[in-house]
């Protein structure tokens, strides 16, 4: 790939965007749902037994997600009347249904996130990708009821197809590319293919957070918390930031992390000039509502 699927365009020379009932700043819960195989690397808390064919140790870590983590992480949204984004791994499906049927009754919006994080979105031709697409697409959609609209990889990872391949079978948003704090149209073959990009944060991420920098549960609800309050400020004279907070429950939903996420939510919830939604609302709206004049401003180079 010689260029991302996107044009350089400061965010100082944008439209204004403006959310619903003239709200200046929309922020989501990115929650992670996914499903690893046995024997198979993935991520994990040690990685010494990581590469061998029976890992009790990081295999079980793993499964507190579905176990035990999402319930507590389903009581929390519940609390504050959030509903999730869910980044799903297609075989989910098949392996918690209890879960899909929580997700359903809550009105979740369900986005692709590949058959399985054992296994990264690379290294395919552009049949097999398509085939993959569309295998993961159905699914979901027989599952919840409901024909996802964006996508994440596992891991973020894509091929040089993957937008255009999501473009053709329906898919109106990625999160993949963490270029920005407000969604922006992504640059396809086809010159009319409406197709954008939603921000999700790779820094506001429990993975990154607390087994790459060693953050303390208390550190990444501060950082929460900040991400949030500076948007938040930005938004007041330059509206149309998007912040979408990616959470795993096996690790921020942990006994000892919890306390530290729910106070987080205490300090950032509830307010009146906030759009709590879902990545699915907001690509919905700002492709409604935001992208051709968005477009042509891009285009124009203003």
């Amino acid at each position: 790939m010689k260029n991302p699927p996107y044009r350089y365009w400061p965010i100082t020379e944008r439209p204004a965007i403006e959310w619903p009932d003239g709200k200046r700043f929309a922020f989501y819960i990115g929650l992670n749902i996914e499903h690893f195989h046995p024997g198979k690397p993935a991520t994990s808390v040690v990685p010494l037994t990581a590469h061998l064919p029976v890992d009790p140790l990081n295999h079980g870590w793993r499964d507190y997600s579905t176990r035990v983590g999402i319930w507590r992480m389903i009581e929390l949204m519940d609390r504050h009347d959030m509903r999730a984004s869910v980044l799903l791994n297609s075989d989910v499906c098949r392996e918690y249904p209890q879960i899909i049927q929580a997700g359903v009754e809550r009105d979740w919006a369900w986005l692709g996130h590949g058959r399985t994080n054992s296994a990264l979105w690379t290294g395919m031709d552009a049949e097999t990708e398509r085939a993959g697409l569309l295998e993961i697409t159905a699914a979901i959609e027989t599952a919840t009821g409901k024909r996802p609209r964006g996508w994440l990889g596992p891991a973020l990872t894509e091929t040089e197809n993957t937008p255009e391949l999501l473009h053709e079978l329906g898919y109106t948003y990625t999160l993949d590319w963490v270029a920005d704090d407000q969604p922006f149209p992504l640059s396809l073959d086809d010159a009319d293919a409406r197709m954008i990009s939603v921000p999700y944060s790779i820094e506001v991420n429990d993975i990154p957070a607390f087994l790459d920098h060693g953050l303390s549960a208390a550190a990444f609800g501060d950082m929460i918390v900040d991400h949030f309050e500076l948007l938040h400020a930005e938004s007041q004279r330059r509206p149309g930031a998007v912040f979408g907070v990616s959470l795993h429950p096996f690790l921020v939903n942990q006994p000892s992390r919890h306390r530290y996420l729910a106070d987080a939510f205490e300090r950032i919830a509830g307010r009146d000039d906030v759009w709590y939604t879902t990545s699915d609302d907001i690509a919905a709206w700002y492709l409604e509502h935001h992208y051709d004049a968005a477009l042509r401003a891009m285009l124009d180079g203003r």
